[in-house]
């Protein structure tokens, strides 16, 4: 047994194909195949159950790919650990992020990431919560931005920043024309929220239950843009992050944001990371850069009446 066929192994896992596993591991599918054999063949135990059209696991395989899942991840760490100590802000780290804030948090950061680590290759993962958590603990990412709270006593958590909400709503509704909310203002009202899954949507249902809200049925969307032209559409009111609507997302027409009275509905954001993790001390100065957000960034003064600025009117000839 060695490394490079645990790699096989957890590839199978990942892919449950062996052509996709193999294409993963720049091999032969032969290659593969006979290696994932030879396995068995050590451990005396059957690792698959194979098919002519898919690939599972058996209860066997399951625990040993878990495994060498993790012996994998240990070795990887041993190397970065290694490398590090000889320059510590060069290299690669996997960072996750969930989908109802990078596209408007990384406009702000990935500059600063550059110029403060030029050496630095970031890759960046776009995944819902749940999918960032696994791929921590299983060793494929180095780091998440992920919303607080979260549970896991093998997780290092960086508070970040607190994000406010905004709510959207579109010009004809009845508090289009308010200057700002509290809480009570949204008492059976029903809003508009994300499918299951997504932890904007767990948010907002906290903030509805909070206020004596509710979801509106029949629809969930897949995302904030969908979420944001459904309110322009006038089939509904929304919660959004206030960096959704910041430069430089483009902005949408016949949509009033209006904000909260403190203490305004948040949500809390932090840079988490494997407490074992060889890139501990690295990833503190990174999650450092990824609080110097400007100031203003995150406040909700001086918001336009809309998020889209007023259609000109034509000017009546003479």
């Amino acid at each position: 047994m060695n490394l490079r066929d645990l790699k096989y192994l957890v590839a199978l896992a990942d892919h449950r194909h062996f052509g996709r596993a193999a294409a993963a591991c720049f091999i032969s599918q032969p290659t593969l195949s006979t290696q994932i054999r030879k396995l068995e063949e050590e451990l005396g135990v059957a690792l698959v159950e194979r098919a002519p059209r898919r690939v599972m696991l058996t209860p066997a395989g399951r625990d040993a790919a878990e495994r060498a899942r993790r012996i994998v991840a240990d070795v990887e760490e041993m190397r970065e650990a290694a490398r590090r100590s000889q320059n510590p802000e060069a290299g690669t780290v996997r960072l996750g992020i969930f989908p109802t804030l990078g596209p408007y948090l990384l406009p702000h950061v990935v500059q600063p990431v550059r110029a403060r680590f030029p050496q630095l290759e970031l890759l960046l993962v776009e995944e819902k919560t749940e999918v960032i958590l696994r791929q921590l603990r299983e060793g494929r990412l180095d780091a998440g931005v992920l919303a607080l709270p979260l549970h896991d006593d093998q997780l290092h958590l960086e508070f970040l920043f607190e994000e406010p909400f905004l709510l959207a709503v579109p010009e004809t509704h009845a508090l289009a024309s308010a200057k700002s909310l509290t809480m009570q203002d949204l008492a059976h009202e029903s809003l508009l929220l994300l499918e299951d899954g997504h932890c904007l949507r767990d948010q907002a249902l906290d903030v509805c239950h909070l206020a004596g809200a509710g979801e509106k049925s029949g629809f969930r969307a897949t995302s904030l843009e969908t979420l944001r032209q459904m309110v322009a559409a006038n089939v509904g009111i929304t919660l959004l992050p206030v960096l959704s609507v910041k430069p430089p997302v483009a902005p949408s027409q016949d949509v009033h944001l209006l904000p909260f009275d403190a203490p305004a509905p948040s949500r809390r954001i932090a840079m988490v990371w494997r407490r074992s993790s060889a890139m501990s001390e690295f990833l503190e100065k990174l999650a450092d850069v990824f609080r110097e957000l400007p100031p203003d960034l995150l406040s909700t003064e001086s918001l336009p009446r809309r998020s889209g600025a007023a259609r000109p009117r034509p000017r009546p000839r003479t």
